[in-house]
């Protein structure tokens, strides 16, 4: 009498000969047909491992299609379902440029679930000759997150870009700052320029140039309030942003600036120069209430800056226009200040912190009052050049 074999329990899979092999991993279709899971071989013995495979695929979540799903598709199901309603339209295309540029040409073609560290090791040491070691954290973070997706689908059960090292990348451009001479030489030589008043600004309140762009003239106040207690100077409330929402960096980067002498007569002199803007587009022109416009009024985006910048530099001898970037002038900003011999803590007040001083931190106060007049005193002190006149009540 033949000993009867044992039968395998619910849910443990069958086992098929090769000739009715079947490529199903399925346990219930969507319509709640039960499917077995099954493995193939030339005999039982060597079946079992891979219908064991698949049951074990089963259990941790993975799906049929998981054999075939490619880096490509996980990084482009990423970049359309996987980036949530925060991420502006701006976020979304630079995410998009980044993935087709630096994943996708490289390592796309990849089954998700062969990749290895091997393989990520020799992408990124590729990209590391032309990217810059931001880039190359920034690149990881946008595969990272994709391989996440696709993981929560079934796809793969790790994510292999987690346990890869980022070598360094390509030494980029160091930020520069202007000597107090080329920045004296730069305000002179543009001073008849449309660009005049945003690199007055810029170069002596220090506000980042995504906080220029988006600075209001209700956020202006050219008269201050000499009958206050303590009084009060002309100031500016650096409280918004171009960023996504409108907000600053950081919310501790709101913060309220005496204006320099010259920034003040700047700025008056701008609002009467946009006010002939405004009666010569007549009904062409869109009323934002921007401080920085086109000579139609519409706000400026980071590449009208950019070219402007630079042809103003243009004007300026020994200056060559394509080193230089506008971010450039809040370098320049600190570093005068510095060598006037401001605190490092009190500049850190004037530029808005990004955190990571304790000291800032303990100094940097929530109440927007008292307005910070140390910024604007040293640069009346520096560039030694006093308003035109004083116009009290200009606003």
């Amino acid at each position: 009498m033949t000993e009867e074999k044992e039968r395998r329990g619910r849910g443990e899979g069958g086992v098929r000969p090769a000739a009715v092999h079947r490529r199903d991993h399925r346990h219930y279709s969507a319509n709640g047909k039960r499917i077995v899971r099954s493995g193939s071989g030339k005999s039982e013995t060597e079946a079992l491992p891979n219908m064991r495979a698949a049951v074990d695929k089963y259990r941790r979540g993975l799906v049929p299609e998981a054999r075939h799903y490619t880096v490509r598709k996980a990084v482009e199901n990423w970049l359309q379902y996987g980036q949530g309603a925060g991420r502006g339209e701006k976020t979304r295309e630079k995410n998009r440029i980044i993935c087709e540029t630096h994943i996708v040409p490289y390592i796309g073609g990849q089954k998700l679930k062969r990749l290895t560290v091997q393989h990520l090791d020799e992408w990124l040491a590729g990209r590391a000759e032309v990217l810059a070691t931001d880039g190359l954290r920034q690149v990881r973070r946008l595969l990272r997150q994709s391989i996440r997706r696709a993981m929560i689908h079934g796809m793969v059960d790790r994510n292999v870009a987690d346990l890869v090292d980022l070598p360094r990348g390509r030494a980029g451009r160091p930020s520069k700052s202007l000597t107090l001479a080329q920045a004296k030489a730069i305000l002179t030589a543009t001073e008849c320029d449309t660009m005049h008043p945003y690199i007055v600004v810029s170069l002596l309140t220090g506000a980042r140039t995504e906080e220029v762009r988006a600075l209001r003239w209700d956020h202006v106040n050219l008269a201050g309030d000499p009958d206050a207690d303590p009084p009060m100077p002309p100031h500016v409330f650096v409280w918004r942003s171009d960023r996504e929402g409108g907000e600053t960096k950081t919310r501790k980067s709101k913060r309220t600036l005496a204006l320099p002498k010259q920034v003040a007569v700047v700025h008056y002199e701008h609002r009467v120069r946009q006010a002939r803007w405004n009666r010569l587009a007549k009904e062409n022109w869109v009323e934002n209430d921007h401080v920085f416009t086109t000579t139609v009024g519409t706000a400026l985006d980071a590449a009208n800056v950019r070219r402007s910048f630079r042809r103003a530099l243009g004007k300026v001898d020994r200056i060559e226009p394509k080193e230089w970037t506008p971010r450039e002038q809040r370098h320049s900003f600190v570093s005068l200040l510095s060598e006037y011999g401001v605190s490092v803590e009190e500049i850190a007040r004037l530029v808005g912190p990004t955190g990571g001083s304790k000291v800032t931190e303990l100094i940097y106060r929530h109440e927007l009052r008292p307005v910070m007049e140390t910024g604007a005193q040293a640069m009346d002190a520096v560039f030694g050049k006093p308003g035109k006149e004083d116009r009290p009540g200009a606003s």
